[in-house]
This record gives C-alpha cells, sequence and structure tokens, in this order.
C-alpha cells in the first residue's frame, strides 16, 4: 500500500519495528523516521497498517507515540484491521486532542494490495474521508463510505464474519462427506461450479488436501475477530446462534493447539471426531 502511495506521487515519511519494509521503501523515495513521534511532527496526514488492536493502541498512546507529537487538525487514518469498540474509544480520545480519525480497513489479500485494487471500508466524519479519497485512491479500487466513526470497522467485522463461518462450515462438512464415502476432489468440483460455493470453501479445500495449513491468516488471529462479535452479541443483546456453532469449532482447534496453523486446520477437528482423513489421494 505504502509502495502505490509513492509511485502515485505522495511523500511519505515512513516507520517501522521492522527494517526492512522501511528499508524497502527509502529506497523508492520514502524518507525514514526513527518512531512515531517523529513522524507526526513531520505529518499532518498519518496512515496506519498494523497487525492488531494492541499494537495500534500502542503506536498511537505509547511512549514516542503519535499522541505526543501530533498537533490540532491532524489526520489520522487507520488501515489496520482492529476491534470495533476499540475504535469507537480512540475516536473519543483522538478527538478530545483536536485529532480526526478515521477507520479504513482493508480487504482483498495480498495480491489485490499489490496491485492497487484493495476494497477499503471507510467510518469517519464525510469532508474528512473526501479530503482523502485520492490517496486511497491509489491503494483501492472500491473505496466504500460506510458511515460514522467505527463502522469501517464494523463492516470488516462482517465480512471477516461471513468468512469465518464459512471455513467453520467447510471444516465440518467435508469430513462427512469423506466419511460417507464421498470422493472430496470430484465434491470440491461440484460445489464449486454449483449453489453450495464460497469463497472460504474454494480457498481453502485445495489447500486442506493438499496438507497445507500454513499458508493464509493463523486461526489464533482469526479467533480475535470471533470474539469481537460475542463481545458485541453480549452487550447488544443479539443472538447469533449460527455463530456461536462456528465459535465452538475454533475453540476446539485452539484447544487441539492449532492456533498458529490457517483456518482451514479446523478440519481435524471433525477428522479426529469421525476417524478419517480429509487428503488428496496420492498415486500408489
Amino acid at each position: 500500500m505504502a509502495l502505490n502511495m509513492l509511485k502515485a506521487g505522495y511523500p511519505l515519511t515512513v516507520c517501522d519495528v521492522r527494517p526492512e519494509p522501511v528499508e524497502e521503501l527509502a529506497k523508492n523515495g520514502a524518507e525514514q523516521a526513527e518512531n512515531p513521534f517523529r513522524v507526526a511532527r513531520k505529518s499532518n496526514c498519518i496512515f496506519l497498517s498494523l497487525p492488531n488492536t494492541e499494537v495500534v493502541e500502542k503506536v498511537i498512546m505509547g511512549e514516542n507515540g503519535l499522541l505526543e507529537g501530533m498537533s490540532a487538525g491532524t489526520l489520522l487514518v487507520d488501515l489496520s484491521t482492529i476491534n470495533y469498540k476499540a475504535t469507537l474509544r480512540i475516536e473519543a480520545r483522538l478527538k478530545s486532542r483536536g485529532v480526526t480519525f478515521i477507520d479504513a480497513p482493508v480487504s482483498g489479500m495480498e495480491s489485490r494490495a499489490k496491485d492497487g485494487t484493495l476494497t477499503v471500508m471507510v467510518g469517519g466524519d464525510s469532508k474528512a474521508v473526501n479530503s482523502i479519497r485520492h490517496i486511497l485512491d491509489a491503494i483501492g479500487n472500491k473505496i466504500i463510505y460506510m458511515g460514522k466513526s467505527g463502522n469501517g470497522q464494523l463492516t470488516k467485522l462482517m465480512n471477516q464474519l461471513f468468512y469465518n463461518i464459512s471455513v467453520a462450515a467447510t471444516a465440518e462438512l467435508l469430513p462427512m462427506a469423506v466419511k460417507l464415502g464421498l470422493d472430496p476432489e470430484e465434491l470440491y468440483k461440484v460445489v464449486t461450479t454449483g449453489t453450495g460455493q464460497t469463497f472460504a470453501f474454494q480457498f481453502f479445500t485445495p489447500l486442506i488436501l493438499d496438507n497445507d495449513f500454513k499458508q493464509g491468516y493463523s486461526l489464533g488471529e482469526a479467533y480475535k475477530d470471533m470474539i469481537s462479535a460475542a463481545e458485541i452479541s453480549s452487550q447488544e443483546t443479539i443472538p447469533l446462534t449460527v455463530f456461536f456453532a462456528a465459535l465452538q469449532t475454533y475453540q476446539m482447534a485452539l484447544n487441539q493447539g492449532l492456533e498458529h496453523e490457517n483456518k482451514g486446520a479446523m478440519i481435524k477437528v471433525w477428522e479426529k471426531e469421525l476417524g478419517i482423513e480429509v487428503r488428496r489421494k496420492r498415486p500408489s
């Protein structure tokens, strides 16, 4: 995303705990800063792309953080995927300091990030969003304004939940099919051309068949989205019966020590339960 901003002609000052991406961006014309405070001193529009809620809060409010260096009128745009309720708290804290916070999580995986064709879900003040839309156009081809602050993260959470529940369904149904005698490779051909097709099934089934549980977002990271949804369900008294059934599969997978494997590894829960394995047939 940062490279695409540079290619579009926007000057960048960059900072990261890892030296490699900073060095790569510097080679492409970016200026380096030693910490978030220095970024804030140099910039009136700041973009974050960070791994989780805890890191976002530390970068903003920790020692040598952005909050120490930002002046009133600064725009802070968070491209990370973080907790919805935390986003509301961060926005309120920054607003009290005269800083405008925009939540703008992205979807599309690494290939679309490289191509500049991400989907960007944006929440925040509409005038502020319009003022940076030309920059967002450098990283995505679908910039969708979702309304008030927090709505970008809430939209991303909904997208993740549709995906996460679909993966849990794939993990449960594939072992059932194999247990009853169906060939999983032939079943894949049918489902991906029929009404049962989902992106989750299409993406994860080949990985499962090839015994590849490393590629993609880890179960441990995905579980954070599930926790966020469970919190909202409890606080807002919204029943989510299908969601909570899927949540149990995630919990069983984590209890089996699968948190560092991808979401397709949930199939191991039901493989163990049914005493079978869903993998590609090897030539004898």
